[in-house]
């Protein structure tokens, strides 16, 4: 079943999470088949349910060979990032996955408690809290070892900080080394009023921006797509007007493609 028909039934789903049956090989690493049908199920309950897609028809048959391919590369992706990850001393512990939630849900972004959140996302995942937690840890350790292993940016980032800590005007750095083509030539300006439900920026900025004061500068501020220097201009209320400076992490492929090289990935099912 697993093998032959590519199976996502829910029992051997269960099946797999009890025996380590490999989906494929990254370098010297198994990866389990049960990551993969952990990715390709929740893909499948999404489409489901709140896209009302029809797996049995033709087009619903193209787009779930598709994300199968997706699926099957993700997995074995995750397993280089392990490797980088345990080559470089980098690991996310369960209190930082607790930060990252306590984060989201002080800016009302995953509901009231833990409660409200379980059950949406067995509504639109299919996902228990635990199932939640495990992809955004997963997430999280990418994110750390992209940071990890980007000196370059870090360096940008921080030569720019000393220019500013040093006098230089913020605007014009702005203008000269922000990696966000929508800010850069405004000086950096998001161009709305900002408030702390806002979505549209990473958490980590609004959580910044929040407990400092018009005028004041913020340090370096790392989120899932780089780093950010940030100024708030002016504050209204619930409202601020900022800018920031831009450093965006490089692709993570920088990173795993010479490793697939070194250490290739052979798929027991065709991707």
């Amino acid at each position: 079943a697993l093998y032959r028909f590519d199976t996502t039934s829910t029992f051997i789903y269960r099946v797999t999470q009890v025996i380590p049956f490999p989906v494929a090989k990254a370098g010297p690493d198994f990866v389990a088949y049960e990551n993969y049908l952990f990715e390709l199920r929740h893909y499948i309950h999404y489409y489901q349910t709140q896209q009302k897609v029809d797996f049995s028809g033709e087009s619903g048959q193209e787009q779930l060979a598709a994300f199968r391919k997706i699926a099957l590369q993700s997995v074995a992706n995750d397993a280089y990032v392990k490797q980088l990850a345990k080559k470089h001393n980098v690991s996310v512990s369960d209190q930082e996955v607790r930060n990252q939630i306590n984060l989201l849900r002080g800016q009302n972004r995953l509901g009231s408690s833990d409660e409200v959140l379980e059950d949406v996302l067995k509504e639109f995942w299919g996902w228990t809290l635990d199932d939640f937690k495990r992809e955004l840890k997963s997430q999280l350790l990418a994110q750390k070892v992209v940071s990890k292993l980007d000196a370059d940016t870090h360096k940008r980032a921080q030569d720019v900080l000393t220019q500013i800590q040093n006098g230089g005007d913020f605007a014009a750095l702005a203008k000269q080394f922000s990696d966000d083509p929508t800010t850069k030539d405004s000086g950096g300006d998001y161009g709305f009023p900002i408030e702390q439900t806002n979505r549209d920026l990473a958490p980590q900025v609004v959580n910044t921006l929040f407990g400092m004061q018009p005028g004041q500068t913020s340090g370096i501020v790392e989120t899932p797509l780089g780093l950010e220097i940030l100024r708030v201009r002016e504050a209204d209320g619930n409202r601020i007007r900022a800018s920031h400076i831009s450093f965006a992490f490089k692709p993570i492929d920088t990173y795993l493609d010479p490793l697939k090289q070194q250490k290739k990935q052979r798929f027991f099912i065709s991707p």
